[in-house]
């Protein structure tokens, strides 16, 4: 499939900034994917016929995935097989093309195929290239396959997520290849910013393992293992360090959950007025934790005899911070999700009309957008390889023929 007239790409802070990205499912793509909302030119390369696996993945409507439309959106397709020697010299074009590359691949299947630094740092010397792997390039098990899942298990997190008496629990998705992708849109910009100011930039290599993002964000389990010889243990919806004499979730009478929190002492003391109970008994932070047993007993009960709506009215007059745990199906209805304008609606070619996360954050001078869903497949050929890398037609179709793209 080619695009010989294609949409013009998003505004944003990005603007101008060219990516191609190596990589497939869910932490490589999803920095692509952040940079690309951002008005980058980000270029999604995939093998011929079956393409990224995360096309097939998830949900579907009248067979069309729907997972991909928001996972590859603001992005160009192109097909390229990098086991021809001809692809792999098309790959090379496309690192010279570009501020950044983006793989996922494990390390010798980089050396390989001529996407490992060395040599893109040869081909591009001020290229940035965003390494993410499962256990890092620099360590024994550089070639090990890793996935997020896996990741998660190893920062620490799982360790600390559900309830004492329960299993360790992942979160209901892509959580560490998700904070993975976050943190290496960041690192990129990061040495894009080097780049930018600093006249000896000779190029960066960003070498990111899939359990570093979440055990950097965890910040306090290596020093209190450290200094106190402790470990951390799960503590339910309580924080496993540090916990607040309220936070938990409880179930209304007609069946929503809430949660509530509170950690200051006002808010606290608003929690015990509006259960009745003696706030001279809750006057200090001793007071309160000593007693955060009867305030969540006394909660669930309380919350328990009441509709949500009622609940919800009720600790906004007590200023208690709470909210309904929120499916999908709230958040599409939610008034301060429209304020936010954080829902948009996009056309897609198979689907028509469908909604999704808008670009975020919001910057308001000079606002992303999202421009197009997940491309079909190789949909962006002829743009990419004739019109940024300067091949003929003739020589397209040649690659064609020979299923190289």
């Amino acid at each position: 499939m080619t695009s010989r007239h294609p949409e013009t790409g998003g505004p944003g802070q990005l603007r101008g900034l060219k990516v191609v990205e190596f990589a497939h499912v869910v932490a490589g793509p999803l920095a692509g994917s952040l940079l690309a909302d951002q008005g980058a030119d980000v270029v999604h390369v995939e093998p011929p016929g079956t393409g990224d696996a995360a096309r097939g993945m998830g949900p579907r409507k009248d067979g069309h995935p729907l997972w991909f439309k928001v996972a590859a959106r603001n992005k160009r397709s192109v097909t390229l097989d990098l086991h021809h020697e001809s692809g792999r010299e098309l790959a090379q074009r496309l690192v010279a093309w570009a501020d950044v590359v983006i793989v996922t691949l494990r390390s010798g299947r980089l050396r390989a195929w001529g996407l490992d630094w060395e040599t893109v740092h040869r081909i591009n010397p001020k290229a940035v290239l965003l390494q993410i792997s499962g256990f890092g390039a620099t360590s024994s098990q550089a070639d090990a396959p890793g996935f997020g899942k896996v990741g998660e298990a190893r920062s620490g997190v799982v360790h600390l997520t559900g309830f004492p008496e329960g299993p360790p629990v992942h979160t209901g998705f892509s959580h560490g290849d998700a904070v993975t992708g976050l943190m290496g849109a960041y690192a990129v910009l990061a040495a894009l910013h080097r780049r930018d100011h600093d006249p000896r930039f000779d190029g960066e290599w960003i070498d990111l393992a899939l359990f570093e993002p979440l055990f950097r964000l965890v910040e306090w389990q290596v020093i209190v293992h450290d200094q106190l010889g402790t470990v951390p243990e799960r503590s339910g919806n309580q924080l496993a360090v540090a916990p607040a004499a309220v936070i938990n979730t409880y179930r209304s009478r007609d069946g929503e959950w809430l949660t509530v929190t509170s950690a200051t002492l006002r808010s606290v003391r608003n929690i015990a007025r509006l259960l009745g109970l003696d706030e001279d008994e809750f006057a200090t932070a001793e007071q309160q934790y000593a007693k955060r047993g009867q305030l969540d007993d006394g909660l669930r009960a309380w919350v328990g005899e009441r509709t949500a709506a009622a609940c919800l009215e009720a600790f906004a007059r007590a200023e208690v911070v709470a909210s309904r745990v929120f499916s999908a199906e709230d958040i599409a209805a939610d008034p301060v999700y429209a304020e936010r304008e954080d829902i948009v609606t996009v056309d897609d070619a198979d689907l028509g009309p469908v909604r999704m996360q808008a670009v975020l954050p919001h910057f308001r001078q000079r606002p992303g957008r999202v421009w197009r869903t997940g491309p079909g497949l190789g949909q962006d050929n002829h743009l990419v390889y004739c019109d940024w890398l300067g091949l003929g037609e003739d020589e397209l179709a040649q690659l064609e023929q020979r299923h190289v793209v």
